[in-house]
């Protein structure tokens, strides 16, 4: 890998290369996995948070940006808190659920199931990102979330209901919403980092990619990967002061159709045993095909953010299997 060069402009300021790189492989990642999954159902689940924990150390910590690595600091007893406080949280509004369900009051269970799933879901967001990100540093500089819980939880019910009343319409605005929100509030110390999704372009980027999977029998579905990749990585921007930092996707259809035909192929004939190749293949072209320019000097970044060691809502994003977006 290359140090940062420099290549001289017409302005004043100078661009700078940036390189991101994977060095995670299969074989390692495999150990950390079967380890992981033996001892969760030894202890039958209560390891989760460890292996979660083990799983971010080692994915984090073999991503780099200009040769530095990324460190997750989040532990297994931070994650084992928030993982039994998301349990108690989830195992009151299904037992409310079942409660009204046996009273023959199914109405009123469903109403509270469906009203406490989507209650919890801005919360866990919140949470996640609050906690994911504090626990994240690079070059020692910890990354951080300034969202405001309120906020937040608001504009979620008010996207939600648009989304309902169009019948899901709304859908790609609500999705471009929350990455704004979301990635909008992140910081690596006093960087700043900014998305500006659209929600129409989405929409339609989406509308383009279902009906040329259906009408190619699935062939499309790689090149309809490729350009949700691509929007999302292009419209994400860093920030400083009157600097800026900005990405772009070199990835093709191709680069995502040999990635899915290969990771399925792993995944069957290794009868699922191969999910740690899976993973790392993955990450490996999402890292590599990111390309990075910009005009802010790294080494003038410096620590703005605290610590935040409340694992909730990152456990409950888990049993609500919601994707962490960055």
């Amino acid at each position: 890998m290359e140090e940062t060069t420099i290549t001289p402009q017409a302005t004043t300021a100078s661009l700078n290369n940036y390189e991101l790189s994977f060095h995670g492989n299969g074989k390692e990642y495999f150990g950390v996995v079967i380890v992981n999954w033996l001892l969760t159902v030894v202890t039958l689940g209560f390891y989760y948070p460890w292996a979660k924990a083990r799983q971010l150390q080692y994915l984090y910590g073999t991503t780099a940006l200009n040769d530095d690595r990324f460190t997750f600091h989040g532990t297994g007893q931070e994650m084992f808190k928030g993982f039994i406080k998301a349990l108690l949280i989830f195992g009151t509004i299904y037992g409310l659920f079942f409660l009204f369900t046996h009273l023959e009051m199914p109405l009123i269970g469903l109403l509270i199931l469906y009203a406490g799933m989507i209650g919890i879901t801005p919360l866990a967001l919140h949470g996640s990102y609050r906690y994911r990100m504090s626990r994240t540093s690079w070059r020692g500089i910890r990354f951080g979330y300034r969202g405001d819980k309120g906020t937040l939880t608001v504009n979620f019910f008010k996207w939600t209901l648009l989304t309902i009343v169009t019948l899901g319409i709304y859908g790609a605005w609500m999705s471009m919403n929350l990455r704004k929100y979301l990635l909008g509030n992140v910081r690596l110390g006093s960087l700043e980092f900014n998305y500006k999704g659209d929600g129409e372009d989405y929409f339609v980027l989406n509308l383009k990619g279902y009906f040329l999977t259906l009408f190619t029998l699935g062939i499309y579905m790689a090149w309809w990967q490729k350009d949700m990749f691509a929007y999302y990585v292009d419209h994400l921007s860093v920030h400083k002061d009157d600097r800026e930092v900005k990405m772009r996707s070199t990835a093709t259809g191709l680069d995502f159709l040999k990635l899915m035909l290969v990771n399925i192929l792993i995944f069957i004939f290794t009868l699922g045993f191969g999910y740690a190749w899976v993973v790392t293949r993955t990450m490996n072209l999402m890292v590599s095909k990111i390309e990075i320019e910009g005009d802010i000097d790294l080494n003038n970044i410096h620590q703005t953010e605290d610590i935040f060691n409340d694992a909730t809502g990152e456990d409950m994003g888990d049993l609500l299997d919601i994707d962490f977006v960055i």
